[in-house]
């Protein structure tokens, strides 16, 4: 590369801080026009840097079009460069789609035309490396039949290639969809697999941070709250020290979540005081704090109020959703009980405006409370009430007398079994 392109990149970047976008892109585009000497390591240099500079101005100007164009024009350049920085440069042009909206659909496009490339080039690390990106696109997409095909695809060639670090990623993604799909016995499979395979090898503190905050979901649905909490705290110690504050701030709100559904009011107030909670604060954290109070008071009404007031922040986490709609069906249940609990019969307006819900909902409820023999009892539609029996208590001489019997039955197969073989 010429000497006059040091200083034509030095324009172009002054160019971009004066807003001179336009100016700027064209010194870019005649930089990265030309193919640098990969026996120059300056050259190389000046190359990669308009290269993204380029890039950022195109993610900031939500270029889409740009960026593909980029993306797609670039790579033959990228054939001669070194695996590694190719691999790197790629990533980078790639991550710059996240930031525009709207383009899920043509980062999957545009990440499946990389694997092609890199699989032309035989460049196998860079190809596993966007298979794995794109797991996490499809994932995105929620096409997980389409994750899954490419996660057994990955996982049968890197426990072949014995390349563990990429083998962690992968299981760990295993795990993330068959979470999403509500298995939770292959997804906590994937996970220690994924465990296992990190146990041999330096795990980075990102991934290590992944592998907690997976572990944490997996036990809260198992309803092991405490234990679940321990895994967010390590992953927020990991997500803080790699600055993901975002990452960071969604393992707070789980936190917070495990110590609303052990109803531990006074330690979501002490976190919410915390460093780190004062670091992170935000709505989602005011979310949270809402919720925890409206179920500390047992209202279904404030629970509601804080739902509606905070929907964005309760509704986006598809985690955070789950557990609420439960808690609420636990608390609904709860209320329900306490209102009944001084009847034989009862009417269903009566219950419905005791705890503040459409009727027609308190009756679906309460139908599925007697489906679940957690009230014994019938609903009579047509007098629109609810009869609430007297539980009768199983003799436990009933019990005993029945297993006398069954014990009795067995002897005299017994001895029926020896008299006829005497017999032969």
């Amino acid at each position: 590369m010429a000497q006059g392109d040091s200083e034509r990149l030095k324009e172009a970047q002054r160019a971009a801080a004066s807003n001179e976008l336009r100016k700027a892109e064209e010194i870019y585009k005649e930089i990265i026009a030309k193919t640098p000497s990969i026996t120059s390591d300056a050259a190389i240099k000046e190359y990669e840097t308009a290269l993204i500079g380029l890039g950022q101005l195109y993610r900031d100007e939500k270029n889409t079009q740009g960026l593909i164009d980029l993306v797609t024009k670039s790579r033959t350049i990228l054939s001669s460069f070194a695996k590694a920085k190719t691999a790197k440069l790629v990533r980078q042009l790639l991550d710059f789609f996240q930031d525009i909206p709207d383009t899920l659909d043509t980062q999957i496009s545009v990440t499946k035309s990389c694997i092609d490339w890199a699989t032309s080039e035989r460049r196998g690390f860079l190809r596993q490396n966007l298979e794995t990106r794109l797991v996490t696109l499809y994932m995105a997409k929620r096409s997980y039949y389409d994750a899954l095909t490419l996660i057994n695809g990955l996982l049968r060639e890197l426990k072949r290639l014995d390349d563990k670090l990429v083998l962690v990623e992968v299981q760990l993604l295993e795990s993330r969809v068959y979470h999403a799909l509500g298995n939770t016995a292959k997804a906590r499979a994937a996970l220690t697999s994924a465990r296992t395979s990190a146990a041999s090898v330096y795990t980075p503190p990102m991934l290590q941070a992944n592998l907690d905050m997976q572990s944490g979901m997996l036990h809260a649905e198992d309803r092991d709250f405490n234990t679940a909490y321990s895994y967010f705290i390590e992953a927020l110690d990991g997500y803080h020290s790699q600055d993901e504050p975002a990452r960071a701030q969604t393992a707070l709100q789980y936190m917070l979540l495990c110590k609303i559904m052990l109803n531990l009011v006074d330690d979501v107030n002490q976190l919410m005081t915390s460093k780190q909670a004062l670091k992170y604060a935000g709505q989602s954290l005011e979310a949270m704090k809402a919720i925890a109070r409206a179920h500390s008071n047992r209202s279904l009404e404030e629970y509601e109020r804080a739902l509606a007031t905070y929907k964005a922040e309760l509704s986006s986490d598809t985690f955070i959703r789950n557990h609420l709609i439960r808690l609420y069906d636990t608390m609904l249940e709860q209320n329900l009980i306490k209102v009944i609990e001084p009847f034989s019969r009862v009417e269903i307006d009566h219950i419905a405006r005791m705890v503040g819900l459409d009727t027609q909902q308190v009756e679906r409820k309460l139908s599925q409370m007697i489906l679940d023999k957690v009230i014994v009892g019938v609903l009579d539609q047509e007098a629109g009430c609810l009869i609430i029996y007297e539980e009768t208590h199983r003799d436990e001489a009933y019990d005993a007398a029945l297993a006398t019997l069954e014990k009795l039955s067995n002897v005299v197969d017994v001895l029926y079994t020896n008299q006829a073989s005497m017999l032969e």
